[in-house]
């Protein structure tokens, strides 16, 4: 049986060279990185929920699976999963929740996550907690799928997807408590950019307090932090029926 566990280094938002590439990381606890099966592997197995745990490194819960041949292994804990309850991936499997088919074969309506892009993959999207997307309609090549930034795509017949919510959903409302907590969990202090001095940010400097400066906002790298940001010419654009909810910052 593979091991589910395994050691997880500290990047703290550095690069290979020893930078910072990413801002306000780093002073985290030690963790465990939980393997998690996003593809669904063990096909066609009933498995067995055995436990419930918390998972470090995502928002959502974890579910450990005991299949009826001794293997286990991680999945995303879907809303109202419950110990002792039998999951299977199969494309005969019934429509509930933390069974897992291929679009193909979910009716329209249902609530999904840990969806695949591509066939064998695995999920890769809708993972967080809370999270879910709806099977919105069906064409000749493609099961379109409304995503919960509003957006609705396409994706091939064969992709799986898991049944339900996924769980935790109140998890946007619980309070941190303390700033130790924050630093605990590797989230380093964020400071507005006008209150930085001119070396660190585009909208530092000035004496007493003063405005960002310029027309519009730049993100501390000199560029601009308004407007739409997504490439004018992406592959995936051609299974995009609908574009997602325009930002606040959006013309």
């Amino acid at each position: 049986m593979a091991k589910l566990k395994k050691p997880l280094s500290k990047k703290s938002g550095r690069g290979m060279f020893g930078r910072i590439t990413v801002r306000h990381q780093g002073g985290r606890r030690k963790r465990k990185l939980r393997i998690i099966d996003f593809a669904r592997t063990r096909r066609d197995i009933p498995a067995r929920v055995e436990a419930i745990e918390y998972d470090p490194n995502r928002n959502a819960d974890v579910a450990l699976l005991c299949f009826e041949n001794g293997d286990r292994c991680y999945i995303i804990a879907s809303l109202g999963l419950k110990l002792g309850q039998k999951i299977i991936a199969s494309e005969v499997a019934p429509i509930e929740s933390g069974n897992a088919l291929p679009l193909i074969k979910i009716p329209i309506g249902t609530q999904i996550h840990n969806i695949e892009i591509r066939p064998g993959k695995g999920g890769q999207i809708v993972r967080g907690a809370g999270s879910v997307a709806v099977i919105h309609g069906r064409e000749k090549e493609y099961i379109s799928v409304k995503l919960p930034s509003g957006e609705i795509k396409r994706f091939k017949p064969g992709c799986y997807a898991t049944i339900g919510q996924v769980g935790k959903a109140d998890i946007r409302s619980e309070r941190i408590g303390k700033a130790g907590r924050k630093r605990r969990m590797g989230v380093r202090p964020t400071v507005r950019g006008t209150a930085q001095h001119p070396g660190s940010h585009p909208h530092g400097g000035g004496e007493g307090r003063s405005g960002v400066g310029m027309k519009y906002p730049k993100t501390p790298y000199g560029k601009p932090a308004v407007g739409k940001t997504r490439k004018k010419k992406k592959y995936s654009d051609k299974l995009i029926i609908k574009k997602r909810k325009p930002g606040k910052h959006s013309h």
